[in-house]
């Protein structure tokens, strides 16, 4: 059996993208980091976050039925850190805004709008598949990143040729 070490090791070396995810309640809005997020179905369009079990967040998220994720650009490494953080007033320092009844952080590379579709055990964690209802992404900005303990972006964002506009309308006739 692979050890906690082996397994954090492994793990550590992996680029996640970082997200803030976000939620509405009676005491106001409520975030954190996440970096265990991704894609999960096209048809329906789902995407998976896991939660510690002891996630205040994650048990607003389960009384509201709705969850927002921000995808952080490169540069907002700070609002990482901060939204990792326990006892502290998040909403407090950053800018932000209402958006379908969710907190939105200004600057993310990346939107969506989720409805709870399911929520399972998954050992000391809780999975979250989400129903993506709304989403947008900026193109004028690379999504940041985390691996080793190190933020940062994909190495060949930034000198990306955007793809000719005749590419982009032939994609939309498929």
């Amino acid at each position: 059996m692979v050890t906690d070490d082996e397994f954090r090791t492994l793990m550590a070396g992996v680029v996640a993208p970082v997200t803030v995810v976000t939620a509405a309640g009676p005491d106001g809005p409520a975030g954190t980091t996440v970096s265990a997020f991704a894609s999960l179905s096209l048809h329906p369009p789902l995407v998976s976050v896991a939660f510690a079990r002891d996630s205040s967040l994650l048990g607003q998220i389960e009384r509201t039925g709705r969850f927002g994720i921000n995808i952080l650009a490169h540069g907002q490494e700070a609002i990482a850190a901060l939204f990792a953080r326990r006892g502290v007033d998040r909403f407090g320092s950053v800018p932000w805004h209402d958006d379908h009844g969710l907190p939105r952080l200004a600057a993310a590379s990346g939107w969506a709008v989720c409805e709870l579709y399911n929520n399972v055990e998954a050992g000391d964690h809780r999975l979250l598949f989400g129903l993506v209802t709304q989403a947008s992404r900026r193109d004028d900005t690379a999504p940041l990143v985390y691996a080793d303990q190190t933020y940062g972006t994909h190495s060949r964002f930034a000198v990306r040729s955007p793809r000719p506009i005749t590419d982009q309308i032939a994609a939309f006739m498929r």
